[in-house]
């Protein structure tokens, strides 16, 4: 291949059935549909204007700079000798039918001699055509050249006071430079290639924009197959230019919207219509009292999975009266999946065939003129239900597997998040005040500092660019402010689900709101976190321990990064498919153009990625990774076994019934606890009902009397709730002991007596007492240094006031 051939290929845009990679998004809630062009006449009708006329026009809309002036009035004369050359009454004819449009090739192809000067000045009245409205050209050809200032110019142009408001509500976002300026050139783009004005550019039209440069623009790295118009669309929204029903980001407006009943039947080929309407009426009724999440589940079990495989068996099923053999034909078909692997979930599948019967069944009885037609017998037999209560104690006996094989790792786990956001700390405090091409080290690894053109740029303007470093020993380039950020994130989504026991979406719901503190009437203050209705639609409060205190603290810092307050962020559900309105989110990230709170795919992801890299350096991680809801288990485990009562940890954890709590512990073999669990229930028979009510106020009271005695002079026993000091008060060498950080002064004065002994001792030749005085020695050096490490750390939460109880506090 030639050297120009070669730049050529390079230069042509990627074609649709090209390699771009499929979207997720099939579905969006808004469908892409370009406006309909509008003639922008605020220069009058130049289609066919003389050249001269149009460089007259150019020069009076763009008086500045002088140099670049001159340059762009070249390019117009030059632009349109070129287009000349081509048939055509008009400019866009003559566009129409010219190389540079019909095989996207840049502007500067048609200089004749090809210098640099030459080809930026035919881009440069290439640009000026565009703006000045006299072309309207394809979005492919318009992003096969490389105009720098084109939104700058279009918008000068323009003159329309809305595009300027639009630009200075941009400028006033606290997103990078960079993608401010994409976000304008967005703007204008859109509005260029599809011939109309500001006003009429829709959320449709803005859409239609997003997925053409998607489909038809060559991008590679980390940009292949991602959206642009990010924050573009943010701002839009915000200032009230997209109406106000449409989703607040881009991201919202991809996302696919809740299915009607109608629609979640018709996804699957029903032949049968009266029995089609029948399944919409039943999930229209079984609706108001399930979640979406729930209903669509529903939707496809008794849908696809039962009747749309009866009509396949029996095309002549035309009521659900289903005989014994049609039954025995279908309850084998269900045991394999699509893919040919077994059916792990036929109770699931049974079970919903089993309540769609029994609830027409009931339903009948109160509106027989709309169900009693299609009342008939459960074909479910008894068997198969004894099968769905086997299928409930194997899935709890797996679960409780899962968790007896995590506990022992999850040490590993904590202690490998920890370094690993360390390590990466260290090394973007360390590169940070490095220059360009300059060598360092950290720890036992050498670095180099990388500077990209952009780098330079910000550099030069006074604004600290991405630290990018190359790896001597891994011999590549590392992006660290990436690195490091994920392994912060890593580390604090492991640490607080440890810590609290949230479901995954009650993690993804925390916000700077969530945090409170509740006065003990002795006047200590208690870290609260409350935690909003989710599966159970109840809300709850948990006490914040000093470790998911201290988490806590450090996403807020994060994410304020210097400001008072946190930043607004959307939500979207992944269950119910619907995005919240901007709330001060903690597990938010900013991603390029746009600010979001982290999906629950998202956080899966980080913690198989957490997992895997475990796992190549420690063998008891292969295959094994940690799930959102295993840190639940292993927090109730950890509750009950250390001697909470369990309709507390219920509480804590949100349960309403106290099954699924003991559905979460699982320590002990599973015969002993087979056994144990029917001891107990056979006992409680025995006894009156009124002993397993919920929590008393007597009981909450000796619930908090009890951390009351666990205070000792340096600081607080942290033994489980009701039991006695195991240690004889030896509270220098017992782990459960906190130490206050007010009484560090006390630990001095500790360690000096301790000295002063040991010398004794030495001059004794007590060599027992020696030994045991340097055992409490280096325990107490450890808390000393565990104490130190906490007080370093410390932050303002942040915590939200009223003006009223701020001005008290000042007061």
């Amino acid at each position: 291949m030639n050297r120009a051939s070669g730049k050529e290929r390079a230069r042509i845009p990627r074609q649709p059935d090209g390699a771009a990679p499929a979207t997720r998004y099939t579905r969006p809630t808004i469908v892409a549909q370009p406006a309909e062009p509008r003639a922008v006449d605020r220069y009058g009708d130049l289609s066919a204007a003389p050249m001269p006329m149009i460089v007259a026009l150019a020069t009076s809309v763009w008086p500045e700079p002088v140099h670049r002036r001159r340059s762009r009035n070249r390019g117009l004369d030059k632009i349109g000798d070129y287009l000349r050359g081509y048939p055509g009454e008009t400019w866009q004819q003559r566009w129409d039918a010219c190389e540079i449009n019909t095989r996207l090739l840049p502007a500067g192809d048609a200089s004749p001699t090809g210098t640099t000067t030459t080809r930026a000045e035919f881009a440069q009245g290439l640009e000026a055509l565009f703006a000045l409205r006299v072309i309207r050209p394809t979005l492919q050809a318009l992003r096969a050249n490389k105009l720098m200032r084109y939104a700058h110019e279009f918008a000068q142009a323009e003159g329309d006071p809305e595009l300027e408001r639009f630009i200075t509500a941009v400028d006033e976002t606290d997103a990078g430079d960079k993608f401010k300026r994409w976000a304008v050139f967005d703007v204008c783009t859109a509005l260029t290639y599809q011939g109309i004005p500001f006003a009429d550019l829709t959320p449709e039209a803005f859409m239609d924009y997003a997925v053409r440069t998607r489909e038809t623009t060559g991008r590679n790295g980390e940009h292949l197959g991602k959206y642009v118009g990010h924050l573009a669309w943010q701002v839009l929204h915000g200032c009230g230019h997209f109406r106000a029903s449409a989703p607040p980001t881009l991201r919202g407006a991809l996302r696919a919207p809740q299915l009607t009943t109608t629609q979640m039947v018709d996804q699957y080929p029903v032949r049968n219509q009266p029995v089609r309407q029948l399944l919409i009426d039943y999930l229209d009724r079984r609706g108001a009292e399930i979640d979406y999440a729930s209903l669509a589940r529903q939707a496809h079990l008794i849908t696809k999975l039962f009747w749309l495989a009866i009509e396949q068996l029996n095309p002549g099923q035309s009521d659900l009266r289903v005989s014994h053999e049609l039954y025995a034909r279908w309850r084998e078909d269900i045991t394999v999946c699509d893919d040919g692997s077994p059916r792990t979930d036929q109770a699931t599948v049974l079970g919903a065939v089993r309540t769609m019967y029994f609830d027409i069944n009931l339903w009948a009885t109160h509106e027989p003129e709309k169900w009693a037609h299609w009342a008939a017998p459960c074909p479910v037999p008894r068997s198969d239900i004894r099968m769905l209560m086997n299928h409930r104690h194997r899935v709890r006996e797996r679960t409780h597997a899962t968790i007896r094989t995590l506990q022992p790792l999850l040490p590993a786990l904590v202690d490998a998040v920890a370094t690993r956001y360390e390590t990466w700390r260290i090394l973007l405090d360390a590169a940070t005040g490095i220059d360009d091409q300059q060598h360092f080290t950290v720890g036992d690894r050498s670095y180099t500092r990388i500077y990209s053109r952009e780098d330079r740029r910000l550099v030069a303007q006074g604004i600290a660019p991405r630290v990018r470093v190359h790896d001597h020993q891994a011999g590549k380039g590392v992006d660290v402010n990436r690195q490091e950020d994920a392994a912060f994130w890593g580390w604090a989504i492991v640490e607080t689900l440890r810590h609290s026991g949230l479901r995954i979406e009650e993690l993804t719901e925390l916000s700077q709101l969530s945090i409170r503190q509740y006065r003990r009437p002795n006047g200590e203050v208690i870290a609260l976190l409350v935690v909003a209705p989710s599966k159970t639609d109840r809300e709850r409060v948990i006490p914040m321990s000093a470790d998911l205190f201290h988490v806590i603290a450090c996403i807020i810092r994060r994410i304020t990064a210097g400001r008072a307050t946190v930043p607004l962020a959307t939500r979207y559900d992944d269950y119910e498919r619907i995005t919240s309105d901007p709330q001060p989110f903690l597990f938010q990230r900013r991603i390029g153009q746009r600010v979001e709170v982290m999906t629950t795919g998202a956080i899966g992801t980080h913690l198989r990625n957490v997992c895997a890299d475990i796992a190549t350096t420690d063998p008891r991680f292969d295959g094994i990774h940690f799930r959102p809801h295993d840190f639940r288990r292993l927090f109730a485990t950890e509750l009950v076994n250390n001697g909470l009562p369990i309709h507390i940890g219920a509480a804590l954890l949100g349960h309403l019934d106290l099954e699924t709590t003991r559905g979460y512990v699982a320590v002990f073999n599973e015969d002993v606890t087979r056994h144990y669990q029917a001891h107990l229930q056979r006992r409680r028979a025995l006894r009156p009902p009124e002993e397993y009510s919920p929590v008393t106020d007597i009981e909450w009271a000796e619930f908090e009397a009890h951390f009351d005695k666990r205070k000792v002079e340096l600081g607080g026993c942290g033994r489980p709730y009701a039991t006695p000091c195991s240690h004889e008060h030896a509270c220098i060498r017992c782990p459960m002991l906190h130490i206050d950080p007010k009484m560090l002064p006390r630990l001095d004065d500790i360690e000096t007596s301790l000295l002063e002994r040991r010398d004794r001792a030495h001059t004794e030749n007590w060599l027992g007492e020696i030994e045991g005085i340097d055992l409490t020695l280096s325990f107490l050096r450890s808390k000393r240094t565990d104490v130190e490490r906490r007080l370093r750390r410390h932050t303002d939460l942040g915590i939200p006031t009223t003006e009223t109880r701020k001005n008290s506090l000042d007061s």
